[in-house]
């Protein structure tokens, strides 16, 4: 199924030269995005990649770099707030590994995993995605915000509930 914000290069379209693309995602496909990062708004999301084939090693090089600029609620304040995330990537697909040949290689921590295509095909917008995901917040706060837990009972009564205060009662 063919996604609203989609950007497929077939692998036998490319040639040995260096291409690049520029995405830039519409008002369609910006709501599009917000569903999928789960954020307030995306209010721009621009990517610029870079494709180069190396048919004999059969792998294809794709670089570049995303720049999503959203409107995020903080965990802290619940309070909207505006975050640009840029990053810049690069990463390789195996035009002719398979999921099988990937888990039987034994990968070093440090190696760079290959990416596999699907039906002979990479598609630039959810690698763009991908980028952006793996550099978002779990918990968004503000600049500066912090967290500071204020307890609601005094600390007699934390000890007395205290599970292990409850055991050492027991034991006796």
């Amino acid at each position: 199924m063919q996604s609203v914000f989609s950007y497929p290069i077939t692998a036998d379209e490319l040639s040995g030269s260096e291409k690049k693309y520029k995405i830039k995602a519409n008002k369609e496909e910006l709501q599009y995005l917000q569903e999928i990062f789960k954020v307030e708004e995306v209010r721009s999301f621009n990517a610029e990649i870079n494709l180069k084939y190396k048919k004999k090693e059969h792998r294809i090089d794709v670089w570049g770099q995303v720049i999503a600029e959203f409107e995020l609620k903080s965990v802290i304040s619940l309070e909207n707030f505006e975050k640009t995330y840029s990053p810049e990537f690069s990463i390789y697909f195996d035009t002719q590994a398979t999921p099988q040949d990937i888990k039987d290689i034994d990968f070093d921590i440090y190696d760079e995993e290959p990416y596999l295509l699907t039906d002979g095909k990479l598609d630039l917008c959810q690698i763009a995605i991908e980028q952006v995901a793996l550099v978002m917040d779990d918990n968004p706060r503000q600049a500066g915000e912090e967290f500071h837990f204020v307890s609601e009972f005094d600390e007699e009564t934390n000890e007395a509930l205290n599970p292990f205060n409850i055991l050492k009662k027991l034991k006796k």
